[in-house]
C-alpha cells in the first residue's frame, strides 16, 4: 500500500510535467504530449506490476530533462536523487545528430540500470502502440518499420529485469508487425 508520500510524489510528478509540457503535442500534432508520460507510467504500474513510487514519478517525467527547458536541479529538488538519477539516465542528449542519439540508445540499453530498464521498456511500448493508432503524420511506412526494427535493437539490451514488460513487448512489437502487414501487403518486415 503506497503511503500519503508517495501519493504526494506521484501528483507533484504528474501536475509538474503537465505544466512543462502544457504547449506540446505527440508527433501526430494532436494528442496533448502529457498523455504519453501519463501512459508510460501507467503501463509501468498496471502491466509491469513496478509498485516503486520513484520509479513510477521518473516515468512521468522522463522526456522532461529532453523535451521542456527543465533543469536537473529543479527535478533533484523536488524529487530527490533516485528519480533524478533515473530520469537522466533515459534522457537523450539533443545535442547529438538523431542518428547518433539513436545508436547510443541501443548501446547504453545493456547497462542501464534496473528502474532506467524498465522506464525505457514502457516508453518503447507506448511508442510502438502509438504508432499503429496515432502516427506521426509525416513519417512513411518505411520509417515506421525503421522504428520497429530499431526498438527491438534497443529492446535487446533492456531485457532481463521484468519479464511482464518483455513479454508485453514481444507481443506489441508482434501486433505492429502485424499492423503493417495488413495495412501493406507484400512489404517486408
Amino acid at each position: 500500500m503506497f503511503e500519503d508520500t508517495d501519493i504526494t510524489l506521484l501528483l507533484t510528478a504528474i501536475r509538474f510535467a503537465a505544466e512543462k509540457h502544457q504547449k506540446q503535442r505527440r508527433r501526430d500534432e494532436v494528442t496533448p504530449y502529457i498523455n504519453h508520460p501519463i501512459e508510460v507510467a501507467t503501463v509501468l504500474w498496471s502491466d509491469g506490476k513496478v509498485r516503486e513510487s520513484e520509479m513510477i514519478a521518473a516515468a512521468v517525467l522522463h522526456d522532461i530533462l529532453e523535451d521542456t527547458q527543465t533543469l536537473s536541479q529543479e527535478i533533484q529538488t523536488l524529487f530527490g536523487d533516485k528519480v533524478l538519477a533515473w530520469v537522466e539516465e533515459v534522457t537523450d542528449d539533443k545535442s547529438l545528430p538523431k542518428q547518433e542519439r539513436k545508436r547510443l540508445q541501443i548501446v547504453h540499453a545493456q547497462s542501464a540500470s534496473p528502474g532506467a530498464k524498465q522506464i525505457k521498456m514502457a516508453d518503447k511500448i507506448c511508442n510502438l502502440r502509438d504508432l499503429m493508432v496515432r502516427p506521426p503524420h509525416d513519417w512513411t511506412l518505411d520509417r515506421k518499420l525503421q522504428y520497429l526494427s530499431w526498438s527491438d535493437q534497443v529492446m535487446d539490451g533492456l531485457r532481463g529485469c521484468n519479464a511482464l514488460l518483455e513479454s508485453l513487448f514481444d507481443q506489441v512489437l508482434q501486433e505492429a508487425r502485424q499492423h503493417y502487414r495488413q495495412t501493406s501487403p507484400g512489404m517486408p518486415l
